[in-house]
């Protein structure tokens, strides 16, 4: 699940995924080879996004991925992995399988095997993205940008964990010279694991906010493992940390690599940011390399610090200062991010119901201020996993609107107050009568689904 994007052009590239034989995949894994020797190219863990050609692995979690084994055969995977027992004469359809000890475990191991071997054409451009906030929009502008000079690989939507970073690598082309992964984390360790597997040479650290403090703790204990990126940096490499977050400038002290820093007071920063009536930024870049303007074309003032910190991991990779604002003027956000739509009725419809956490959902409340309306409604769902303050983290939110003169529609979450709904149906009927003159910003944790009221809506 890797996207890749063409020099100059930008787009997106249908080149080949470096491809394996499944001999090496047997010798790399310490499996066994059941069947013919063939070529596979990229992997899948979901037998629905096979293509044809790769690597299927069946990951053993809620469901057992071998149960897919042959529906993904039949989709046209060259290969498979195995933890069961494999013969020749029962493998589905005939085909090749590698039997190994762990099929999650072999694909890591698959994933390190494939960084090493483009080492040479990386060249030290392997990009690596973490924070509590912001990470997946920092991803999407900072492989366009790259996309100005290098051909770029990058994870493919939020691809960034135990299994994403892996398909990311294994997906990335054999002619890749840039990469970028990025990497989520629940507790402490797992940025480092990521690490060993992706070796960035680059690492950029968002923001530290209240995200999966269920699992983690509190802020600081999210610091900490927010920082395992910039610790696991060669002396050789850059960190690009951001000014504006004291908890992630503080972690120049955790490595031994350069520090590039970003935002406000930082060596990347902005001046004279405005918006157009899109809520799209513009705003002069200053920087070690020089100044230029730029003009985004994703929406909010809140990526303006994303866009810088893409520039500044950009600009250490040495791609020229107005190839990186071009760039960056063309770059698009992976789906159900501030993304803006006219309704037929006329209503403008902010839909940022990827996920949500109070850092993020006070930001999207200020973008749904910032458009020109009369009447302004927030469609929003639960916030998961920020543990004890639950309750006190969606009452803040709830002041933040009142306070923007904001309407709150709360699908299921009574701590918002406004007017309470139980599901979809009743957020589209406590909406009412849309017109010109209103605008409709969705918000929500994955859990909550609220990009379903889109189609409803329109």
């Amino acid at each position: 699940m890797t996207w890749r994007v063409e020099a100059v052009s930008s787009e997106v590239r249908r080149s080949s995924t470096v491809e394996i034989r499944t001999s090496d995949v047997a010798a790399v894994t310490g499996g066994r080879l059941v069947g013919p020797d063939v070529t596979v190219s990229g992997a899948a863990i979901d037998s629905r996004l096979v293509t044809g050609g790769e690597l299927f692995v069946p990951v053993v979690a809620e469901r057992d991925g071998h149960d897919f084994v042959a529906g993904a055969v039949a989709a046209g995977a060259a290969a498979y992995l195995s933890a069961r027992p494999v013969a020749s004469a029962t493998a589905p359809g005939g085909a090749t399988a590698v039997e190994v000890a762990d099929t999650q475990v072999a694909l890591a191991a698959l994933g390190a095997h494939v960084r090493t071997r483009l080492a040479g054409r990386l060249d030290g451009r392997v990009v690596g993205v973490t924070g509590s906030v912001g990470k997946t929009s920092v991803k999407d502008l900072l492989a366009i940008a790259l996309a100005a000079r290098w051909r770029t690989a990058a994870s493919a939507g939020s691809f960034n964990n135990e299994l994403g970073v892996p398909l990311t690598l294994l997906d990335a082309a054999d002619d890749t010279q840039a990469l970028v992964v990025e990497m989520g984390a629940r507790g402490a360790g797992h940025v480092a694991a990521l690490c060993e597997l992706a070796q960035p040479t680059v690492g950029v650290v968002t923001r530290v906010a209240a995200v999966h403090t269920e699992t983690f703790g509190g802020l600081d204990d999210v610091a900490r493992a927010k920082g395992e990126l910039v610790e696991a940096l060669p002396a050789t490499g850059v960190a690009v940390l951001n000014a504006g977050d004291p908890r992630v400038a503080a972690m120049a002290d955790r490595t031994s690599a350069r520090v590039v820093t970003f935002g406000p007071g930082g060596d990347v920063r902005a001046e004279d940011v405005h918006l157009d009536d899109e809520l799209r930024p513009v705003f002069r870049a200053v920087t070690p390399w020089g100044g230029v303007d730029v003009s985004l074309s994703v929406r909010g003032t809140h990526m303006v610090d994303n866009a810088l910190a893409a520039a500044a991991a950009a600009l250490v990779c040495d791609v020229p200062l107005a190839d990186v604002a071009r760039a960056l003027g063309t770059a698009r956000l992976s789906r159900w991010r501030m993304e803006l739509s006219t309704l037929p009725s006329g209503a403008r419809l902010l839909n940022d119901a990827y996920n949500a956490n109070p850092t993020s959902m006070a930001a999207a409340l200020r973008a749904l201020a910032d458009l020109d309306a009369a009447r302004r409604v927030a469609v929003l769902g639960v916030m998961a996993e920020i543990g004890a303050s639950s309750s006190d983290e969606h009452r803040a939110v709830a002041d933040l609107a009142r306070q923007l003169g904001i309407e709150v529609v709360a699908v299921a979450v009574p701590e918002y107050g406004g007017t309470p709904v139980d599901d979809l149906a009743g957020a589209v009927a406590a909406l009412g009568d849309l017109g010109p003159g209103d605008a409709v910003l969705l918000k929500g944790s994955r859990v909550a689904g609220l990009e379903r009221l889109v189609d409803q809506l329109r």
